[in-house]
């Protein structure tokens, strides 16, 4: 069963305040015991994510696309106007 955002599943608070998290949505998420989810409070929502076991696997990606299409054609560039400006100043 793939669930989506139109699925709503229904989970009880225990006496520890503790929650199981769905078959359907572990084996969808490939959440497994022993694995951290993140908790955070969204307008009022409690949402949970994935956690990745690292925190260099949660900013992997993060600056994709921060130079353009190709990071390098940037760097050329940015080295090309700073031998211009060194050449106008002399050096």
């Amino acid at each position: 069963m793939m669930l989506s955002m139109l699925n709503v599943l229904s989970v009880k608070v225990s006496t520890k305040h503790q929650i199981v998290v769905p078959s359907a949505v572990r084996r969808q998420l490939g959440i497994k015991a022993g694995d951290r989810l993140e908790v955070r409070i969204e307008d009022g929502d409690v949402v949970l994510h994935p956690r990745p076991a690292r925190a260099s696997e949660r900013l992997y990606g993060l600056g994709r696309g921060m130079y353009g299409p190709d990071p390098d054609l940037y760097i050329r560039e940015l080295r090309d106007e700073w031998e211009e400006r060194l050449e106008r100043l002399g050096r």
